[in-house]
């Protein structure tokens, strides 16, 4: 059963897929389509910009999901792990119509909550991999785990916003990335060579 909250995100992210420039995009509009009043959108989100944040939080926690399937048998390293889930969210990235509607939205309504206004977005992201890390290698210090998450989001968002190489080139990149840094940092902590 469908909350809401739920139908009136549906409902957004049915605009921006359809093409309407979000900065024109009304309130009332969204609520109509969701089949609730405007003050019922206003309740459930408070302003327009909060709902284009928990459109991006939602889109994010979707991905989360399938990075979190795409890591299963990568227990090798944590690079591993990390580069299956970072291929995994580009390739499927690539097809998502409402993240394409975002990044080619050319007045720049939606592009910010990826850009600079993605702090929500990456935290979430952040904490989410660092649980992975954390619960799947103990061992790792946390400060350096929590390194790790803020650097591999933030590459994987900036292939989002201009995508570079193919999906698994990147995820290869940074499985070596994360295992190099992790090597590093645990055999100057343990005192071997650095």
């Amino acid at each position: 059963m469908h909350t809401t909250r739920d139908l009136l995100l549906e409902a957004a992210a049915d605009a921006v897929r359809s093409g309407a420039d979000w900065d024109r995009l009304r309130m009332a509009d969204v609520a109509r389509a969701a089949g609730v009043s405007r003050q019922t959108l206003y309740y459930e989100f408070g302003s327009k910009d909060a709902l284009a944040q928990a459109l991006a939080l939602r889109e994010a926690a979707r991905y989360m999901e399938g990075a979190d399937a795409a890591m299963v048998g990568h227990g090798g390293s944590p690079g591993e792990a990390v580069g299956a889930a970072t291929e995994w969210t580009l390739a499927e990235a690539a097809g998502n119509p409402l993240l394409k509607a975002v990044l080619t939205d050319d007045t720049g309504g939606l592009l910010p909550f990826l850009t600079t206004r993605s702090e929500a977005l990456l935290s979430a992201a952040n904490d989410h991999c660092a649980r992975y890390l954390s619960g799947h290698w103990p061992s790792l210090p946390g400060d350096l785990v929590l390194f790790v998450a803020d650097t591999v989001n933030r590459l994987t968002l900036s292939h989002l916003v201009l995508p570079g190489a193919r999906p698994d080139q990147v995820g290869a990149d940074i499985a070596r990335l994360v295992d190099s840094l992790l090597s590093h940092a645990t055999s100057d902590a343990s005192g071997g060579p650095a």
